[in-house]
């Protein structure tokens, strides 16, 4: 197998460095986006005490009662806020839903903003209530990570540094707490039947906070399975079809997927918790003029991002 490029980069030399760290890193998150799609992210402003928090609230969370659980489940709300149950999302292309539930948190905006109407209100767990308190934070601490990479990645694309920064600024982001539950009978299963199957991600770019076990695996330009380790609490940072989708695939979405662990392994749990970095649902995903050339004519039609959102809903049964 070829080397995979997915570096460690530090956000701090971003943020805080001279021009040649920022220049330096820019160049590397580019690079990457480019060849695998992926990168782990270091300094990115959540603590080790926020991280295990997060986890031990998520773990009390999917711990609920069912009955408890599904009272949370609202569903013409096509799981963008509180619960979705198991066997309800499944992977484009597969018949077989994933092995997993979920709780999305989405974004707040004021009383007056124009997009209030857009945003469902977020829903939350009057018996958990320290899970509300400690995921609004990590929303809002992974927002602002994701506004700083996609200012190195406007930079690397030869933008303005700040060409994103007012189409995410209320963006429809989502932050997903995911269980993969227990498997207690894996005779029982379809054949095809995974944690996650292979897929790519719809937003911008994907923030994930380590998981509680491996699994996550990206697909190479080779065609093999290559798995994805993040280093203690570094974020693991992927782009989404739609910065694919402007860009032109000048960067890449890369195919990922979670495996089912070894048959001794497969009673246990495993958590996870992707922060998907969408733009205003009014963001055009036209591919950027300066992505288009005799070499790389335009590949895709106009949408929104709003438009594009509600069609991949559709796509992996969420939305009806």
């Amino acid at each position: 197998m070829n080397k995979v490029n997915i570096p460690r980069l530090d956000l701090n030399d971003y943020i805080s460095g001279n021009a040649a760290q920022r220049k330096q890193f820019s160049d590397e998150i580019g690079r990457a986006f480019n060849e695998t799609g992926f990168v782990t992210i270091t300094n990115h402003g959540l603590s080790k005490q926020l991280i295990d928090k997060l986890y031990i609230e998520v773990k009390s969370l999917f711990s609920l009662p069912e009955v408890t659980k599904s009272k949370y489940e609202i569903p013409e709300l096509a799981g963008q806020r509180g619960y979705t149950g198991k066997n309800k999302e499944t992977a484009k292309g597969f018949k077989v839903p994933d092995l997993k539930e979920f709780w999305q948190i989405g974004q707040t905006v004021p009383a007056t903003s124009p997009l209030k109407a857009d945003y469902p209100d977020n829903i939350f767990v009057s018996e958990l209530p320290d899970f509300n308190l400690t995921t609004q934070e990590v929303y809002k601490k992974l927002e602002t990570a994701g506004v700083h990479l996609l200012r190195a990645i406007a930079v690397y694309l030869e933008l303005p540094e700040n060409y994103f920064d007012d189409k995410v600024h209320e963006g429809n982001s989502i932050l997903r707490n995911l269980h993969y539950f227990p498997i207690t009978d894996p005779d029982s299963l379809p054949d095809d039947a995974v944690r996650a199957g292979a897929h790519e991600d719809i937003n911008l770019i994907t923030l994930l906070i380590g998981a509680s076990a491996d699994g996550l695996e990206l697909l190479t330009r080779e065609n093999e399975w290559f798995p994805v380790k993040a280093h203690g609490e570094d974020l693991v940072v992927n782009v989404g079809d739609m910065l694919q989708r402007l860009t032109n695939n000048k960067l890449k979405s890369t195919t990922h997927r979670v495996v089912n662990p070894p048959r001794e392994q497969m009673k246990n749990s495993r958590y996870s918790v992707p922060f998907f970095l969408h733009p205003k649902p009014d963001m055009s995903l036209a591919c950027l003029s300066s992505c288009i050339d005799s070499d790389h004519p335009k590949l895709y039609t106009d949408i929104t991002a709003g438009e594009y959102l509600d069609e991949r809903l559709r796509e992996i049964g969420l939305k009806k």
